[in-house]
């Protein structure tokens, strides 16, 4: 919730510290570059405390942090000191969570599960739109982040207990990173570099080929709604299939890097067409392919799926960057075509990947 909840709430925060457009930007490449930078080490932290422990751990940083940021943030290199340290949470959250639900959960539940878990991120901006109107408008953009602390807070009690594991953690981890998990990586980061750009300037992109502000609000709020429910949809499937799943996750790919080129041409019905394939499909695989990592590396989940967790959050920092400038310099249909040729070589990466990690 932090990084969201500074995008959401941008227009107040920067009454208050100057936060300029540049500024949001540094914000969320400094959030997802630590998160990617921290996914590695901590992958080994969880697999030698247990998801549990460090679960526990990252609920009360993520808490800390967004405290701090309403009670402190009186400039905005302080605002992005604590959503650095916020940043750590979330690559702890997500690794503890992932081998969480491996231990906890039913293999035949793993799917959906793990589609509910990564609809977090959708989620997590539909609150960060709430919080606005409800919170920020009628009693300042520092009590959003209060609360945001107080569900932090809440959370404590959901984390599920460790699982007895008698196995040392250096013997989990064996046979977790290879080159097959590492292509898989470089895929997660070239398809978070074009999925994270979705979110970050559809508004604008859409606007500029003469769509009002609303209606271009609208196409947002409907492609994150689709992306929950196709993330939910897309695992319930997959528990339904005893294999082939990257493949399932590089078809989804491939459907959304055509999605993506079609945010580019200027029609309204290729646009509605554009967000329903790249939001709806060609954003619905993190959950799927943490799923599949899972069944790939059964024995040492959090160390495995820290590799292309890693990806992610490098392609989430990096991305939405590189597009900002390709399309200040150029145009957002080159932009658009671009981000669909990184999905489709995620598609080709996938499938190679798989084929080099399969046990």
């Amino acid at each position: 919730m932090p990084v969201f909840l500074v995008g959401g709430l941008a227009v107040q925060i920067s009454h208050d510290l100057g936060l300029t457009p540049a500024g949001l930007g540094l914000a969320v490449a400094v959030y997802f570059g630590v998160t990617a930078i921290g996914s590695l080490p901590v992958g080994a932290l969880v697999e030698r405390y247990g998801p549990g422990r460090t679960g526990r751990t990252a609920i009360i940083v993520s808490a800390a942090s967004m405290l701090g940021i309403a009670l402190a943030a009186r400039s905005l290199t302080l605002l992005l000191l604590l959503l650095a340290a916020a940043a750590t949470a979330n690559s702890l959250g997500q690794l503890s969570s992932n081998a969480s639900l491996a231990r906890s959960v039913p293999p035949h539940r793993h799917g959906l599960t793990f589609g509910a878990k990564q609809s977090a991120i959708p989620l997590s901006t539909l609150l960060a739109g709430v919080a606005v109107p409800t919170v920020a408008l009628t009693l300042g953009w520092r009590w959003a982040f209060g609360f945001g602390a107080v569900l932090a807070v809440v959370a404590l009690a959901l984390v599920p207990p460790d699982q007895p594991d008698h196995r040392a953690a250096h013997e989990r981890r064996r046979g977790s990173v290879g080159g097959g998990m590492l292509l898989l990586g470089v895929a997660a980061a070239l398809a978070s570099c074009a999925a994270n750009s979705l979110s970050t300037f559809l508004v604008d992109s859409s606007v500029e080929h003469g769509m009002s502000p609303t209606a271009a609000a609208l196409a947002l709020t409907l492609g994150s709604a689709l992306c929950i429910m196709c993330r939910l949809l897309a695992g319930w499937l997959a528990d339904r299939w005893q294999r082939g799943h990257l493949g399932f996750v590089a078809g989804l790919l491939a459907v959304g890097a055509v999605g993506t080129i079609l945010l580019g041409v200027d029609s309204f019905p290729a646009l509605v067409v554009g967000v329903l394939l790249a939001f709806g499909l060609g954003w619905c695989w993190p959950g799927l392919l943490a799923f599949s990592v899972v069944r790939l590396r059964p024995q040492a989940p959090a160390a495995a799926t820290s590799v292309t967790q890693t990806g992610v959050y490098a392609g989430a920092s990096v991305g939405p960057l590189g597009f900002g400038l390709l399309a200040t310099h150029t145009s957002y249909p080159v932009a658009w075509m671009v981000a669909a040729v990184a999905m489709a070589l995620a598609a080709a990466c996938v499938l190679l990947g798989a084929r080099l990690a399969s046990p």
